[in-house]
This record gives C-alpha cells, sequence and structure tokens, in this order.
C-alpha cells in the first residue's frame, strides 16, 4: 500500500454528537430560561414589599399607653381610692369629730367675741349651708346678742355615723346647751338633737346641713 492509499478517513459527526449538542444547547436555555424565571420572581417580592403600606407604631404606642393608665387606674384603686379605706372606722371617727367640732361652734358664741366665734363656725361649714349662716348670724343672731347680751355654749353629748360614703356622711349628735342673757342671767339648760349632713371638701369634712330634729 502506498502512501497515497494511506488517506485519513474522513470523521463525519454521529447522530449521538449532534443530539447531544442539542441537549447541550436546550440545557442551557432551560438554566437561563431559570435565571429569568429567579429574577422576575426577585424583582416581583420587590415590588410587592414596596406596594406593601407601611405596619404604623401608632397602634403599638396605643397599647402600651392604655396598659400604662390600666396599671396607674389599679395602683390608684389600691392605694388612695379603695371605697374600704375611705370608709373604715377610722373615716368614721374623723366623720364624727368634725360634727362634733363643728356643732359646738355654730352653737356657741358670745356678745363680746361674735366676730371671732362666727369666723370660727364658718371655718366647719361648706356650699349653701355657710351662706345661709353667714346672712342668719348678721340678720338675725348679732342684733339679738348685742342688744340682749345673749350668750350661748354647746356641749355634744353623744355622736353616732348614721350614713358613710366616701364623700358623704350623715351623723346624729345629742346637744346640751346653755343660754343666758342680761334679762337672765341664770343658765337655761337645753337638750335636743340634730342630724348633721356632711362633705368631703378638699380632704376635709365640712358641715352642709343642720336640721334639728
Amino acid at each position: 500500500m502506498s502512501a497515497d492509499d494511506e488517506t485519513t478517513p474522513e470523521v463525519e459527526p454521529t447522530e449521538g454528537v449532534e443530539i447531544d449538542a442539542a441537549t447541550d444547547d436546550k440545557e442551557k436555555d432551560s438554566a437561563v430560561d431559570e435565571t429569568d424565571k429567579a429574577a422576575d420572581s426577585a424583582d416581583s417580592s420587590s415590588a410587592a414589599r414596596r406596594s406593601l403600606p407601611a405596619i404604623p407604631l401608632i397602634p403599638a404606642a396605643l397599647m402600651l399607653g392604655l396598659l400604662a393608665a390600666g396599671l396607674l387606674a389599679g395602683w390608684l384603686y389600691f392605694t388612695q381610692y379603695q371605697p374600704d379605706k375611705q370608709t373604715d372606722d377610722a373615716v368614721a371617727q374623723s366623720v364624727v369629730n368634725a360634727a362634733r367640732d363643728g356643732t359646738v361652734a355654730l352653737l356657741s358664741y358670745k356678745p363680746d367675741t361674735l366676730n371671732q366665734d362666727f369666723a370660727a363656725a364658718k371655718s366647719h361649714l361648706a356650699g349653701d349651708f355657710l351662706n345661709y349662716y353667714d346672712q342668719f348670724t348678721k340678720e338675725v343672731v348679732t342684733p339679738a346678742a348685742q342688744t340682749k347680751g345673749v350668750t350661748t355654749t354647746a356641749q355634744v353629748a353623744g355622736a353616732a355615723v348614721s350614713e358613710l360614703n366616701p364623700d358623704k356622711a350623715v351623723v346624729l349628735v345629742f346637744i346640751n346647751q346653755a343660754t343666758t342673757s342680761k334679762e337672765r342671767p341664770d343658765p337655761a339648760m337645753a337638750s335636743s338633737s340634730a342630724k348633721v349632713s356632711l362633705a368631703k371638701v378638699h380632704g376635709e369634712w365640712l358641715i352642709t346641713k343642720f336640721d334639728p330634729l
């Protein structure tokens, strides 16, 4: 065999090679498609997040405010406004003392100390009864005490709580009263009772009504 006869045979691509190349192209295309889809999905998610409204912080702050208000209300109730503490024995005694002292001041005066006596009495009063007492002492008591020399002294023989609420109370008082004048220098003794209504004003129990019984 001569050298010319020994030619290198032409190698033609087989069908298998052509199929593999086509497969590679399809895989590349598929990968590109997947990448595009992922990118599109990411873009869509970002757009969706951008389109969502921002969650406001006001409801959270409002809830915290309501919680704080609730805690404060509970603390005030148990430390300052608890009804049991506002109507216990100590409060009842304070009410009785206020009614007793106010009654003595109301019914005790002397001709030479009228202004001081009336001022002391008015410090125990409140509301419409204060206005009534001021007018009554000016128009009735003062002229009688000055012209006739009337002196009266009152003592509370006993007192008991009839009604007791956190800001209102009623006390029954039993009174012994001695009265003298220029015409009757010997003391005239009298016993009576009254229903004394009180209200709590700026932390102090004051008489708002005085009803003889």
